[in-house]
């Protein structure tokens, strides 16, 4: 039947959708972004650890925080004497070998930070030095907090 007089047919689109999309699944896109969100926490926790570490730090008024993020390697040590490099306790022998093994290492670091609890014996403290002069690491640092 034809249109009233003066009024003009609706008019009617059809679209063509594509059949690319139905084909694509998400999902595997999806697991790898979790994984590597995963990947990055996971990886900034154990970065973090070793100066997360329960150390009572002695006071020193004239400490200056660091403005640059050096190749260091933190020795902590605890006040029974025991050393925390890299994730483990370990005692003088082991930490000896660490020292060496980062020493060799051309992108390991170029300097030790020693962070000691103010209550462990002096000769702890001094024995990780010592192993640091041994290892050819001669830029030594000793950790303190501000009194502040």
């Amino acid at each position: 039947r034809p249109p009233p007089a003066g009024k003009e047919p609706p008019l009617s689109v059809t679209i063509q959708k594509g059949k690319a999309l139905e084909h694509l699944s998400l999902t595997p896109l999806i697991d790898v972004v979790f994984l590597l969100l995963i990947f990055f926490l996971v990886a900034t926790k154990f970065a973090e650890e070793e100066r997360e570490l329960e150390v009572l730090l002695p006071d020193a008024s004239e400490a200056r925080p660091l403005t640059t993020i050096p190749r260091e390697l933190f020795i902590n040590v605890a006040r029974d004497g025991r050393y925390f490099v890299s994730g483990r306790f370990m005692d003088l022998g082991e930490l000896a070998q660490v020292l060496r093994a980062a020493r060799a290492d051309p992108a390991g670091p170029r300097s030790a930070v020693i962070r000691a609890d103010q209550h462990c014996e002096w000769i702890h403290v001094a024995a990780a030095a010592n192993a640091c002069k041994a290892a050819d690491i001669h830029d030594v640092r000793f950790a303190t907090r501000d009194p502040g």
